[in-house]
């Protein structure tokens, strides 16, 4: 978790001196600011900003974590993760429905996009509850 968060807060860091110092530059030009790589040179900055708060937020609330020890084994963060559904469809079809709803989105047919929409909460709907119906019912 220290590792990553000196990466993102190095990453914040030389982003925002070189958000600054592009839209400096461009402004002495002759042609004045140029809007597009200021702008996303600043959202990449509040970008790894947001990342990098977010992992000083979590790393307050935890314990050392076994890859923040120079000498931690690879062994040493074994255990449970989690659980991941191996044989579930859903995945498959909210990502297959957001497809859908971005190409409606790219090419402005709305009916597209309204009716992904709701194919969008009933796919997200059967991820959450895939095992409080049917055969895996618990």
């Amino acid at each position: 978790m220290h590792a990553a968060m000196r990466v993102f807060d190095g990453l914040t860091l030389f982003l925002g001196i070189l958000a600054v110092a592009y839209i400096y530059l461009t402004h002495q030009s002759r042609l004045n600011i140029e809007w597009a790589g200021g702008t996303a040179l600043v959202l990449s900055t509040l970008l790894c900003l947001l990342i990098a708060g977010y992992l000083h937020f979590v790393n307050a609330r935890i314990s050392t974590l076994p890859e923040d020890y120079e000498d931690a084994e690879v062994s040493d963060g074994a255990g449970e993760l989690g659980f991941f559904s191996p044989g579930s469809i859903w995945p498959f079809i909210v990502a297959a429905v957001v497809v859908t709803v971005g190409l409606g989105l790219a090419f402005t047919n709305w009916w597209i996009v309204a009716v992904g929409a709701v194919a969008l909460v009933a796919a997200v709907c059967g991820l959450v509850f895939q095992y409080y119906w049917g055969p895996e019912t618990h």
